[in-house]
């Protein structure tokens, strides 16, 4: 008696095929999804998933200049951040200067414990399923995004970097809050 030899369900070529079709669908939505640059519309703030830490509402951003800034309680440079966002929002804010600070903590109560610590004066929200950070495509804490009031990405700061942060992004939103309307 022979040894039975299995038979391919299909052919070769129709394996193939079908790996390479399953292959596409599972980074189309990878290709698709293509990081904000300058120059692009910023994504609405208002997705699910989304909670204002402490409370309150979004603040009316068009036609303001929004700095969009992503953070995490377990990132050092985000922490020296808040401070220098803090006087930026005081001196600026009422010239149209908007500040939304957007945790990607996976857990609501470390972002809530930063929040309460640090008592930033602008609005901070937690993205708990990260629909925000997914649209976007955030590649690094902290990520800030400048937007004119027209409600395109003007800036894109990766990284804080100090006194240097700080002298380059009041430059940016001085230019910005001076453009006409």
């Amino acid at each position: 008696m022979l040894p039975q030899i299995s038979q391919p369900s299909a052919p070769a070529w129709r394996r193939a095929a079908s790996l390479k079709f399953w292959l596409c669908l599972a980074v189309l939505p990878v290709v698709l999804r293509a990081e904000i640059k300058v120059g692009d519309s910023f994504p609405d703030l208002n997705v699910p998933g989304m909670s204002i830490l402490g409370g309150g509402e979004l603040p009316k951003i068009a036609g303001s200049v929004v700095l969009v800034d992503f953070w995490a309680s377990w990132c050092a440079p985000c922490k020296a951040s808040f401070p220098a966002m803090a006087k930026l929002h005081t001196e600026l804010g009422r010239r149209g200067f908007v500040i939304v600070a957007v945790s990607v903590d996976e857990k609501l109560n470390a972002a809530v414990q930063f929040v309460k610590k640090l008592a930033p004066p602008f609005v901070t929200i937690h993205d708990r399923e990260q629909n925000l950070v997914k649209n976007v495509v955030v590649p690094t804490m902290p990520t800030s995004y400048l937007v004119g009031r027209d409600g395109r990405v003007r800036y894109v700061h990766t990284g804080y970097h100090g006194a240097a942060s700080d002298k380059e992004l009041r430059s940016e939103i001085e230019a910005l809050l001076n453009e006409s309307k």
